[in-house]
């Protein structure tokens, strides 16, 4: 456990350490105390560092989005033209479907909560909104819109699914919502 005053890192393993506790109990078995432990730092520092869980959840699920975009801006972001676009899309789909389950579980404990509690809401419309950046460069805002919602039910049923879909389906659903992009080629 990290002692004294000159721990500029503790702030930034409280974050990580409540991402990592959220992943693998639920945000239903998060307390500060176990926060804390798994951090490596006094339980007094929760309440130092952070106002209360809100705060701490707020932050700690802010970092997440930031990383989720990060990982959108990779795939998306050397996309020249639409069927750039298209590829870029189908790699990012099949990525995040096949990567981190941590990841997977995160996005799904973070939609919950939006459900539940309109203060974050306000996380998901703005991870939504920078989500969409890169496909407004392709595509018309609507046909964004609905590219957005597909990626993320393409890359929830592949993940869940016993036998996930190859890449030739995510191909022609991608193609299916993109072609009534009204923006002229």
């Amino acid at each position: 456990m990290a002692t004294g005053h000159t721990d500029p890192q503790r702030r930034e393993r409280i974050i990580a350490a409540t991402l990592d506790l959220i992943a693998e109990e639920g945000i239903a078995r998060v307390s500060h105390r176990k926060i804390a432990t798994r951090a490596g730092v006094p339980l007094g520092s929760m309440t130092y560092h952070f106002s209360g869980m809100d705060q701490l959840l707020r932050e700690a699920f802010g970092r997440f989005t930031d990383h989720i975009v990060a990982v959108f801006d990779a795939h998306l972001g050397a996309a020249a033209d639409r069927d750039q676009a298209r590829a870029a899309v189908a790699d990012l789909v099949h990525a995040l479907s096949e990567g981190s389950r941590r990841d997977l579980v995160l996005t799904q404990e973070l939609y919950t909560l939006a459900a539940r509690q309109p203060v974050y809401r306000e996380l998901t419309h703005e991870w939504m909104r920078r989500s969409r950046v890169h496909l407004e460069k392709h595509f018309d805002p609507e046909t964004a819109r609905q590219l957005d919602a597909l990626i993320e039910g393409l890359i929830l049923h592949r993940a869940l699914a016993r036998e996930p879909h190859g890449r030739a389906l995510t191909l022609d659903a991608i193609a299916r919502v993109t072609t009534t992009d009204r923006r002229v080629p």
